[in-house]
């Protein structure tokens, strides 16, 4: 059967997380028919060794760690669900969260961010959080208050606006919403982590986000809008290729 709903999960060295983290999606979306897509992301822990095997799941291997943005884009690209589902391998992200995000598409969005309403991070990844938000926000205009917060659910139609380059995960609002895509933000529960170590911080990202801003604004100058004549539709798009 064609699931309704693809989960994909980005894996770093979760070994400790991983069958958890299973565990909580699948008494999340309980009687919803879903497939759970978990790409190991080059782990050298034995993450992929420590997933449960199951009929919803399917597993996708990297030879080597390519990043978080690959990890997903790759994740999305073999989804056969309808609804495509973002969540962090951490076990930060709260599984119960999704069918609130499902429920805003039903009501007609065509994509769904999360934001972190009580952060449960340390007090500096909080302030490099809100200012690296502030600055993004206001650069590429996305509306978005917290595009940190990797839980996101959105129509698969949506995956075609992600352009693949590496920091591609921090910009899905603004590749989207500058695709003509409806967005909208809802509150989600935040988790202190637990087991392992966090992979981000602001010295491998602030120069590598810097530049990806001024990428994205110009892809969004440059969009591509067009109406076709006699067939009293309008069409507007944004084509990108690999």
């Amino acid at each position: 059967m064609t699931p309704e709903i693809s989960i994909v999960i980005p894996l770093y060295n979760e070994a400790e997380n991983v069958r958890i983290l299973q565990g909580e999606v699948r008494a999340a979306l309980e009687g919803i028919p879903y497939e759970l897509i978990l790409v190991d992301d080059g782990s050298t822990d034995g993450t992929a060794a420590a997933v449960e095997a199951a009929p919803e799941v399917r597993l996708l291997e990297f030879t080597k760690n390519a990043g978080q943005s690959a990890a997903m884009l790759a994740g999305m690209r073999v989804a056969r669900g309808a609804v495509l589902v973002l969540l962090d391998g951490d076990l930060q992200n709260d599984p119960r969260d999704v069918p609130k995000l499902l429920a805003e598409i039903e009501k007609g969005a065509d994509l769904v961010c999360g934001y972190r309403a009580k952060r449960m991070d340390s007090t500096v990844k909080k302030l490099t959080g809100r200012i690296a938000n502030f600055i993004r926000s206001r650069f590429v205009a996305d509306g978005i208050r917290d595009t940190g917060c990797t839980l996101k659910a959105m129509r698969r139609e949506c995956v075609a606006a992600l352009v693949p380059f590496h920091g591609m995960h921090r910009f899905i609002p603004a590749l989207v919403k500058n695709a003509g895509f409806r967005i909208v933000e809802i509150p989600v529960n935040h988790r202190a982590r637990r087991f392992g170590a966090s992979k981000y911080g602001l010295g491998n990202r602030a120069a590598r986000a810097t530049l990806d801003m001024l990428g994205v604004r110009w892809l969004q100058s440059r969009r591509l809008t067009y109406d076709l004549r006699g067939s009293g539709e309008a069409g507007e798009g944004t084509e990108f290729f690999d």
